[in-house]
């Protein structure tokens, strides 16, 4: 059958990695449905359970090699997909057929795959967030003294610089990083608590053993390669996981989000613009526009994920006791496109910082239209030290102002201001002199010595202690 007929999800077809897409597909979930399968048979046997050596050796031989069409076929006849996959593996291990799946409910597989898939889906968002933040490292650092005119309420406000202005980003993305990590150092497996979370399939086969019940849990965990289990819980593992890592996913919605807007801003102001290709169209009908099209992509996909976060809560929030089943189609959408899109922007964004255009002499020409009216306070002292009065020259200065601002808004001139002044005998202040005390470095503060110390003592020891993750490239498809 053709894929033009029918629907199929641009995450897939335009949007995220084959790397992330690989950890949410079919094969790798019913991958490791059979790596823990054999993580069960093992830690049974090692408990004392008889279950031989031969009968592991058989499910290892087929973990790799899964039977789809028996599955298939199987779920058609019985409308259940792990009593299906439990068929076709015992079709393919007729020794060990009998011990697959032993004391364990469908939650066994599914829940425990869930919270690996989304512990590696998280680690490579990890990897990608951190490349990121090394571009936009090296960019706030190239451009740590570059004066710009600032913006509060998107009025012009005192002068910042570039690199400054970068550094809002990246630490943005620092305190994504810190919830991140601590999400992804808190996962832990549900393990094999049975129908309702009581293990009682388990005490049963272990004879009343408790403790071997709760070694039971411990070495699945370690085959998984996990700390531990959830101490507690129904036949599921608490949905607030889910949300949790949603949450997560969210956050980097929101700084990409706002560093996509930023972006957009500045190329609208032709000061900053993402990277446009030699043949790249950015209007059908305008052939000489230059859109901001992956930057307004960053933002698209970002709403979309901050959205998708109410799914898990309306999920958790509505569990009824032990467990119901209404999670199950919410969480095979919420939790697979949630990551897909966040993998989509991070490589959205590691690709618009690594190819930023800065246009100093447009930034300059910004700030030189503003400065005048943000030196005034310098001027007003300098003709005050050349014999001046203050109060009549702050008088003075603040009529000025307004006629020059006039001359802009009125006129459609330019800012006049240093005219004004020098023409006035009051402040005694030649043109040159005036236009000496127009250097944009006077007025950034320690925005160049702020940039330098948050990238010291903050990100490079970050950057030093992930260096074998750095120096991704990232592709994208449209």
């Amino acid at each position: 059958m053709s894929m033009n007929d029918r629907y199929v999800s641009p995450l897939s077809e335009r949007y995220a990695s084959r790397e992330m897409q690989y950890i949410f597909s079919p094969d790798k979930k019913f991958k490791t449905w059979r790596k823990l399968w054999i993580a069960l048979a093992e830690t049974e046997q090692e408990l004392g359970l008889p279950i031989t050596d031969e009968q592991i050796e058989e499910l290892k031989a087929h973990q790799e090699d899964i039977n789809y069409e028996v599955a298939r076929e199987r779920e058609r006849l019985v409308r259940h997909d792990v009593m299906s996959h439990v068929y076709a593996y015992g079709e393919q291990c007729p020794k060990a057929k009998g011990i697959i799946h032993l004391g364990a409910t469908s939650c066994y597989v599914g829940d425990n795959t869930d919270i690996i898939i989304m512990t590696e889906a998280l680690g490579l968002v990890r990897k990608k967030l951190l490349n990121v933040m090394a571009k936009l490292a090296k960019f706030a650092r190239a451009y740590q003294a570059q004066p710009t005119l600032a913006f509060t309420h998107f009025q012009p406000a005192q002068p910042t610089t570039v690199g400054k202005r970068a550094t809002l980003w990246l630490m943005d993305l620092t305190l994504d990083l810190e919830d991140l990590e601590h999400v992804l150092g808190s996962m832990k497996l549900l393990g094999s608590k049975g129908t309702t979370g009581t293990q009682a399939s388990f005490l049963e086969l272990f004879d009343g053993d408790h403790e071997k019940c709760r070694q039971a849990d411990k070495r699945i965990a370690q085959k998984m390669g996990f700390s531990g289990c959830y101490f507690v819980s129904g036949q599921t593992y608490s949905r607030k996981i889910d949300s949790r890592i949603l949450s997560v996913l969210a956050g980097i919605a929101q700084s990409a989000h706002k560093f996509s807007n930023d972006i957009r801003l500045l190329q609208h102001l032709k000061e900053v613009e993402e990277p446009f290709e030699k043949n790249q169209i950015g209007s059908s009908a305008m052939a000489y526009k230059r859109n901001p099209m992956r930057s307004e992509r960053i933002a698209s996909l970002s709403n979309y994920v901050m959205a998708d976060v109410m799914n898990p809560m309306l999920v958790a929030s509505t569990q009824w006791f032990e467990r119901t089943l209404d999670d199950s189609a919410n969480k095979r959408l919420s939790i697979p496109e949630g990551f897909l899109a966040v993998d989509g922007i991070l490589d959205l964004y590691l690709n618009v910082v690594d190819g930023l255009v800065v246009y100093p002499k447009v930034i300059e020409k910004h700030l030189m239209a503003e400065l005048p009216f943000m030196a005034t306070e310098n001027i007003m002292m300098d003709a005050v030290k050349a014999g001046g009065d203050r109060q009549e020259l702050h008088e003075k200065i603040r009529t000025l102002s307004m006629e020059a601002g006039k001359n802009v808004k009125v006129n459609g001139g330019d800012n006049n201001l240093l005219e004004l002044i020098a023409a006035d005998p009051a402040f005694n202040l030649s043109l040159d002199e005036l236009k000496k005390a127009m250097d944009g470095k006077r007025y950034v503060g320690r925005a160049p010595e702020q940039v330098e110390e948050f990238l010291e003592e903050v990100i490079q020891p970050i950057l030093e202690e992930n260096q074998e993750l750095l120096g991704m490239q990232a592709e994208i498809t449209v």
